[in-house]
């Protein structure tokens, strides 16, 4: 398989944290939040991962440069002249994969205990053109899906938008939890490349393509979007190091 973590943002919510440093550098339990996710992705038999950096990305890159997995090689997409957010990155880190092997797409910013080999099968079990982690827990924008766990539409508590792109009589609203599996054949869907969000991309796709949500997983989650949730993660993996 090959994949890409997204770490080029700008980490802007963690505040003095990544005033001198990416968010993907930003450590937790002693060790940087991109070397979790590439561990991670190591873990599950990935053979080739694409790093996107834009902020700080000299940190980033050198950083990549002390790693060294036997079976795993890692390739830089660059950023740095324009941020192109998770749609645009993934559309030019494409020419960088293995072709024709599904892409796991993984937030730097993540970190999670749960078994993605069950979700790779999970993916492969439905045919669908992507698949999305999702869960029930608080925030204010969900993904929308049918009694199939199909992708359906969004919507924004906070701001009452809600997009439909297929009709249903009832919708779970699960939040998306930052990492998600695509075929190849869902990037040339998704146009030329330029700023955009992958989210809207999934959301235009979904009313003629196959877009699943996989929530069978109960293992802890965390994201280090702001100082209080880094704590956290911090607090609970330092916890299960001593345990």
């Amino acid at each position: 398989m090959n994949a890409l973590i997204f770490a080029a943002g700008l980490g802007t919510r963690l505040s003095h944290i990544t005033k001198n440093k990416p968010k993907a550098l930003v450590e937790v339990a002693g060790k940087p939040m991109l070397q979790h996710a590439i561990e991670k992705l190591v873990g599950i038999g990935v053979t080739r991962i694409i790093i996107n950096v834009h902020h700080y990305s000299g940190a980033v890159k050198d950083f990549i440069s002390t790693l060294n997995y036997p079976n795993t090689e890692l390739f830089i997409s660059d950023e740095s002249a324009e941020l192109l957010e998770t749609g645009g990155g993934l559309l030019k880190a494409a020419p960088l994969f293995v072709p024709d092997k599904n892409i796991v797409l993984y937030n730097a910013d993540v970190l999670t205990g749960a078994d993605l080999n069950k979700m790779v099968a999970y993916h492969q079990n439905n045919g669908g053109i992507a698949t999305l982690m999702v869960k029930k827990r608080p925030t204010t924008r969900y993904f929308l899906f049918d009694k199939d766990h199909r992708l359906s539409g969004w919507e924004n508590i906070s701001t009452g938008a809600r997009r439909i792109t297929r009709k249903q009589n009832a919708y779970e609203s699960l939040a998306f939890s930052g990492i998600h599996i695509i075929n190849p054949t869902l990037i040339p869907q998704l146009g030329n490349i330029r700023k955009f969000s992958i989210t809207n991309g999934y959301l235009d796709l979904s009313a003629e393509n196959a877009i699943f949500g996989w929530k069978d997983w109960d293992e802890y989650w965390f994201d280090i979007g702001t100082p209080e949730k880094l704590e956290l993660a911090n607090k609970y993996l330092n916890q299960k190091t001593l345990d």
